[in-house]
């Protein structure tokens, strides 16, 4: 069951990927990557918590812990995400320095 899981986690992936190439095909928007990512971290822990329920009320107690305990870990990964600090577009000033800003492309 668990390989599975990861099988569909990589066809998810791959597909939203392949959604993002083809929307914005020459200039990628992180911003967009960020919030694309946070929808479906939100969505996987959402389904890890209903099959936490679901194993629950089956009485396997091991496997309920088990979704759960992957749901706190998705519930982690949004908290990095969402904390990822990526420049909208068009607010970046460009100035003879040719620099990134003060902080980088990417202030985590």
């Amino acid at each position: 069951m668990t390989q599975l899981h990861d099988l569909r986690l990589r066809l998810l992936v791959q597909q939203e990927s392949e959604r993002i190439a083809d929307t914005q095909p020459t200039d990628l928007d992180l911003s967009v990557v960020q919030a694309r990512c946070l929808c479906w971290l939100a969505l996987l822990a959402e389904a890890h918590e209903d099959q936490a329920s679901d194993a629950e009320r089956r009485g396997d107690t091991e496997q309920a812990m088990g979704w759960f305990a992957d749901s706190m870990r998705l519930r982690d990964v949004i908290g990095v995400v969402s904390s990822i600090e990526i420049p909208l577009p068009g607010t970046i000033e460009d100035d003879d320095k040719g620099a990134e800003g003060e902080h980088g492309p990417l202030a985590a």
